[in-house]
């Protein structure tokens, strides 16, 4: 732990906040984004190690955003955590292995869960 990157996009901006600091206060850099929209030019300026990428969000959901960033090269291997509060787990595999994802947490989960897949994404 280095004071990695780690990118956070969900448009729940309580949510957001307690993330943030939780990734803060684990040693990491947070970059946080409410806008999905936002992203791509987001993550190809800032280069974050790893993105925790909320599914369900109001203006472009977590799929469509994993999807955009497999199209370029400065961000296709950056890894991505997905974070979802509607967790089904049949409909959500197949996306999740689409999109490129890592690894997936159903909200609300607990800080060392997080804290625990960022390491192991990490540490590969």
């Amino acid at each position: 732990m280095a004071g990695e990157k780690i990118m956070i996009v969900d448009d729940d901006i309580e949510f957001l906040s307690q993330l943030k600091e939780i990734i803060q206060l684990s040693g990491y850099y947070p970059i946080v984004t409410y806008d999905s929209s936002s992203v791509l030019s987001f993550a190809r300026k800032m280069e974050p190690d790893v993105i925790l990428l909320d599914l369900r969000m109001d203006n472009v959901d977590g799929y469509e955003v994993a999807e955009c960033l497999q199209h370029f090269p400065e961000t296709a291997k950056i890894p991505i955590i997905a974070m979802t509060g509607f967790y089904d787990e049949k409909k959500y595999n197949q996306h999740i292995k689409n999109c490129n994802m890592k690894a997936c947490l159903e909200k609300p989960f607990y800080p060392l869960d997080i804290i625990g897949q960022i390491e192991n994404i990490l540490s590969n």
